[in-house]
């Protein structure tokens, strides 16, 4: 069986000092000099920096990636210009902090999770439960709950010589992909899966044993029998991945990761050296692309949800409910054993706590039963 993708598998070594982790980082920015002359205007040179995307090219997140590149480079008028590289172009895509940090690369777009190996406490930013949060409240905590400066601090503790700004929520992701339904939490068990960051811990408690790859190396991993289930994100990712290739069985619904966003990252010293003006826009930019993904993302993500059904025959089953509670459960204890050996990692998880409580109540109390009013309007009803 031929799949889509097929990839060398790209690993990083974490490392624990600033020195060993980050080596020395270029700070640049070039600026032309006018002449002085009233008649004459000098127009600063442009800036170029260098991106890399975790995601292959074939990836709609990589499409993310060139849709915040493109509105940089659309505001600034040019004076700024972000290329983006898909990921492997230069370093593998779990080495893209490091690349980053050391400014091999001036920037990245992917996520926190895959820096899991750093610090633990980075995927709290992007995996579990959030006790309740979808992507989009976690983007509020980050922003006005102190989730931000909660980060900045991490980084620092780490040596991270990178500006961070996490964008564009994700909706829930599928338990995954399998040979066979899965019934019970049992059927876990000894199966050969793919995760990543702190969805490792939860799923190997759980009894499967996990293998952290990239997006691209999923498929074909699971093609040659390495894997026996994986989830990497949505409908329009994994068709494009090939997942129906090879498999044609997901499980929609899980806890293990119900909040992830992306994280989009500068080399602090390149970024510092812009001017105040472009930072603004980047600030801007950010944000404005996380809008414009999470209007995509359900765009795409429903046309392609329609096609695997449709044209691919894929089978999707509802995770139980007594699956989804044991994640619960086991995550609790993940949590508590973390939080016991890592100050940080307590720290994070408490404030997201405290902001949950309020926003989760507000958010089940406010908002509408859409289930009720997609089955009032398209779901037919017996005759009388």
């Amino acid at each position: 069986m031929t799949t889509r993708i097929a990839k060398k598998r790209q690993t990083a070594t974490p490392k624990s000092s600033r020195r060993k982790f980050l080596g020395g980082a270029a700070a640049g920015s070039v600026a032309a000099v006018g002449m002085g002359f009233p008649a004459i205007v000098s127009a600063q040179t442009p800036i170029k920096f260098r991106f890399q995307s975790t995601w292959p090219t074939v990836d709609i997140f990589h499409e993310y990636a060139n849709d915040f590149a493109k509105k940089v480079n659309d505001m600034t008028g040019g004076e700024l210009t972000i290329e983006v590289l898909p990921a492997g172009a230069v370093v593998p895509a779990f080495a893209l902090l490091d690349a980053v940090s050391k400014g091999t690369l001036d920037g990245g777009h992917g996520v926190l999770g895959y820096s899991y190996g750093k610090q633990n406490a980075l995927a709290l930013f992007s995996s579990g439960p959030a006790f309740g949060m979808d992507a989009n409240m976690l983007l509020a905590w980050h922003k006005y709950g102190g989730g931000k400066e909660l980060l900045v601090k991490l980084y620092d503790s780490i040596g991270g010589n990178v500006v961070s700004f996490l964008s564009g929520p994700m909706p829930t992701q599928a338990l995954g992909w399998f040979k066979k339904p899965i019934a019970k939490a049992e059927d876990l068990k000894g199966v050969k899966f793919r995760t990543n960051g702190l969805a490792i811990d939860l799923f190997t408690a759980m009894g499967a044993a996990v293998n952290a790859l990239p997006g691209g190396e999923i498929v074909p991993a699971l093609d040659r029998g390495l894997l026996d289930g994986a989830e990497f994100n949505n409908a329009s990712s994994d068709r494009l991945l090939g997942f129906p290739d090879v498999s044609k069985v997901c499980m929609l619904q899980s806890f293990h990761q119900s909040s992830e966003t992306f994280e989009i990252t500068f080399n602090k010293d390149k970024y510092n050296s812009l001017p105040d003006k472009m930072k603004a826009i980047i600030q801007n930019a950010v944000e404005a692309a996380s809008a414009d993904m999470s209007w995509k993302a359900i765009d795409r993500y429903s046309q392609d949800y329609i096609k695997l059904k449709t044209e691919d025959n894929v089978k999707f089953y509802k995770t139980p409910d007594a699956i989804l509670q044991q994640q619960l459960t086991t995550w609790d204890d993940i949590i508590t054993k973390k939080a016991e050996n890592n100050a940080l990692f307590k720290e994070i998880e408490q404030s997201q706590r405290k902001f949950a409580e309020r926003a989760v109540a507000w958010d089940m109390d406010t908002n509408n039963n859409r289930r009720m009013a997609y089955n009032h309007y398209f779901v037919k009803k017996a005759a009388g």
